[in-house]
C-alpha cells in the first residue's frame, strides 16, 4: 500500500495588503472562523520549499494567489460595492454551522466504507524507540493482520507508531488530523487522511467507525478521548465495545483514584469499571479489541440464517 505524503508545512510572513503585515493569532477574535486564516506561530519549510503556503481547510494559498484574489477597485462605484475586508458573514454562527456540517459530511464520506476498525489514542510526544511506541506499532500490525483498519489522530508519537505498524502489515492506516496553532502534520504512514478544524467533529469519526478503543499513555487529549468513550458506552449512546488501556503502571494511579474517590463517593458504580481492561500484552489487547466485532458478525450471520430459513418455509 503506497505511502501518503505528509501535509504541507506552513510558516509566517503572510501579508494582507502590500506593506501591511497580517495580524498575529493573538489579535484575531477568539473562537472565530478567523482562526482558520491565522498563520502558525512557527513552521519549517518542507522538502518542496512550500514554506509560504498556508491551508484553510481543503484549500491552500500562496501569497501570489492571495494577492491575485484581492479586489482592486477601478471606479468609485466599484470601490463602494466591492468588499475591502474579510466579509463579516464568514465569522457568523450561521456560516460556522455550515462549515461544521461540511466537516461531518466529508468525514462520513471518506470513512463510510472502512469496515472493521479500531481507534488508537495516545501521546504525540512519545518518541520513536520508546517502549510504548514499540507496543503501539506492534498492536497496529496485529490489528491489520486480523483484517482491521487502524484509526488515529494522524499525528506523531503513539499515533505515528500505530499507523506505522498497520501500514507496514498491509492494513488500512487512517489519520483524522486536527488543525492546531503549532501545526500538527499528518504522519508519513497514513494511507487515508481526513483533516478537521473542530475537535468534536473529529471525535465523532473516532467513535462512529470504531469497533474498539486502545488507549496508550497520553495527556489531556488522550484523557478526554478515554472518558468520552466511557461516557458514551455507560449512557448507552453507543454500543458497548472494548476499551483497552495499554500500560498497567501508567494507568494504575488513575484507576486507583476512580475506585477510591469516584466509586467511594457513589459518583461511579463499581460495575462501570468493568468497561475498562488493562494490559501490557499486545496480543491480549488485539484479542480483546477484535472479539466484540467478531461476536457481532457471528450474531448477525445467525440472525440472517434464521430469517432465511423462515422466508423459505
Amino acid at each position: 500500500m503506497p505511502h501518503s505524503h505528509s501535509k504541507l508545512d506552513k510558516s509566517g510572513g503572510r501579508q494582507t495588503k502590500k506593506g501591511q503585515p497580517a495580524p498575529s493569532p493573538a489579535e484575531l477574535p477568539s473562537d472565530s472562523l478567523a482562526d482558520d486564516f491565522a498563520p502558525p506561530a512557527d513552521g519549517n519549510a518542507n522538502h518542496n520549499g512550500n514554506q509560504d503556503r498556508r491551508r484553510s481547510g481543503r484549500v491552500t494559498y500562496k501569497p501570489k494567489a492571495e494577492a491575485m484574489l484581492t479586489v482592486h477597485a477601478r471606479t468609485e462605484d466599484e470601490r463602494l460595492l466591492s468588499p475591502r475586508h474579510r466579509p463579516a458573514f464568514l465569522d457568523s454562527d450561521p456560516w460556522r454551522s455550515l462549515r461544521i456540517l461540511a466537516e461531518f459530511v466529508e468525514g462520513f464520506d471518506a470513512l463510510a466504507a472502512v469496515g472493521k476498525a479500531v481507534t488508537i489514542f495516545g501521546s504525540a510526544r512519545i518518541p520513536e524507540g520508546d517502549p510504548y511506541y514499540i507496543q503501539a506499532r506492534e498492536l497496529g500490525a496485529n490489528l491489520a493482520r486480523e483484517g482491521f483498519a487502524v484509526i488515529t489522530g494522524g499525528g506523531p508519537g503513539i499515533m505515528e507508531a500505530a499507523n506505522r505498524g498497520c501500514h507496514e502489515a498491509g492494513g488500512l492506516s487512517i489519520g483524522c488530523n486536527i488543525e492546531l496553532p503549532h501545526e500538527q502534520s499528518v504522519n508519513a504512514y497514513v494511507d487515508l487522511g481526513v483533516e478537521f478544524r473542530y475537535f468534536f467533529a473529529r471525535k465523532t469519526m473516532f467513535v462512529k467507525y470504531a469497533d474498539g478503543f486502545a488507549i496508550f499513555p497520553g495527556g489531556f487529549g488522550t484523557l478526554d478521548e478515554l472518558f468520552e468513550s466511557l461516557t458514551l458506552i455507560q449512557t448507552g449512546k453507543i454500543r458497548h465495545f472494548p476499551v483497552v488501556l495499554v500500560g498497567k503502571e501508567y494507568w494504575a494511579g488513575l484507576l486507583d483514584w476512580i475506585r477510591q474517590q469516584a466509586v467511594g463517593h457513589g459518583a461511579v458504580s463499581p460495575e462501570d469499571l468493568d468497561l475498562i481492561q488493562v494490559t501490557d500484552d499486545m496480543k491480549e489487547a488485539c484479542t480483546w479489541l477484535t472479539a466484540a466485532s467478531t461476536m457481532r458478525a457471528e450474531e448477525a450471520a445467525r440472525v440472517a440464517h434464521v430469517a432465511g430459513d423462515q422466508a423459505g418455509q
